[in-house]
């Protein structure tokens, strides 16, 4: 099953000309998991920009924030295609949204 998602995921993103940014979700109560490093290198391998969202940033301590922050960031410095900062957001706390509208009405 999750061989087949890979290539759907790879034929979806090869070749969109339309497709400008991706935003891959990490949650900032865990940082990268394996599965969003695979995705990171999906993304760098089929050239489509990425930005990482880190989701759920009012559950963990400020200081554990940034450190899970800081290492997405030191991880994110190996990969061509991710933007170089990693954008915490909340729901809960609405932030991070209004940036995120930003981004995408930018590539409207």
């Amino acid at each position: 099953m999750k061989a087949s998602w890979d290539v759907l995921i790879k034929d979806y993103l090869v070749g969109r000309p339309n497709l400008r940014v991706c935003f891959l979700l990490v949650d900032s109560r865990h940082g990268l998991k394996d599965s969003d490093k695979a995705m990171m290198k999906m993304l760098d391998q089929a050239a489509v920009a990425y930005r990482i969202i880190l989701t759920k940033s009012d559950e963990p301590k400020a200081s554990d924030l940034k450190s899970v922050k800081e290492s997405v960031e030191a991880a994110i410095k190996k990969h061509p295609a991710a933007f170089p900062e990693a954008l915490p957001v909340s729901s809960w706390e609405k932030k991070g949204i209004d940036e995120i509208h930003e981004i995408i009405m930018g590539l409207i």
